[in-house]
């Protein structure tokens, strides 16, 4: 028996961020995958729509579903080689922000750097964990607002909660592990707000997002050598 072909789903053009012969950026939204899934409800994502666009765009570089914030196509393979190349060899600035649970500060200004290994929590997959056996993971981040106190609600949106004092932080990983800002800042004992698979109950339900945006990217264009800054407006 033949299936019947999966309906199509219309969706607002893509408007990049930056565009040019050789490379696209877009402002993922949070709650939309990269590349697609297993599964025809994981088929949408980013990749698909840019290539229904651009069909020479190629992802470069991924973010989790849950985060948004900058992402960086490629148009044609040799261009997505040579930015994988530079994602790899760490010739590409990162910049997140980020609101955690708690009262995170450090010096005024001054960047402060994680430096715990990652390894993959294979009986709670897609988990990962602190551990000495995992590969070097470093994480620099800073204070960039005061802590202020949110009063928040719990999942059903009827009864307030306690209330929860948050710090906004500037996030760059040096490298690039799977969780890897999730993971260092539950480490500190700083989860983020939202997170849904690291975070306890409370600091989980504290929003309806997790609050992690990709706002920055710098590198050296692979053609021009000109110097690209490209950065997305933080939706939180």
């Amino acid at each position: 028996m033949q299936l019947p072909p999966l309906p199509t789903i219309a969706h607002e053009p893509l408007i990049p961020l930056y565009e040019d012969e050789y490379l696209l950026a877009f402002d993922k939204p949070s709650g939309l995958l990269c590349v697609p899934g297993r599964g025809a409800e994981k088929q949408d994502c980013l990749s698909s729509r840019a290539s229904a666009q651009w069909p020479d765009a190629l992802i470069v570089h991924r973010l989790d579903m849950a985060t948004s914030g900058i992402v960086l196509l490629a148009r044609g393979m040799a261009m997505q080689r040579a930015m994988s190349a530079s994602f790899a060899e760490r010739r590409v600035n990162k910049t997140y922000e980020a609101v955690v649970a708690g009262r995170l500060i450090g010096e005024p200004g001054e960047w402060n750097v994680i430096d715990a290994p990652i390894l993959a929590d294979w009986p709670n997959r897609p988990k990962q964990i602190i551990d000495p056996a995992g590969k070097p993971s470093l994480t620099r981040w800073r204070a960039i607002a005061s802590p202020d106190i949110q009063s928040l609600t719990k999942q059903d949106g009827n009864t307030p909660s306690d209330e929860l004092e948050a710090t906004r932080l500037e996030l760059q990983p040096i490298t690039g592990r799977t969780h890897q800002l999730r993971v260092h800042l539950l480490h500190l004992g700083f989860p983020i707000l939202g997170d849904a698979l690291y975070a306890p109950q409370f600091v989980r339900f504290s929003s309806e997002r997790l609050m992690l945006h990709a706002r920055v990217l710098q590198f050296t264009h692979p053609v021009s050598a000109r110097e690209i800054f490209i950065e997305s407006q933080v939706p939180f």
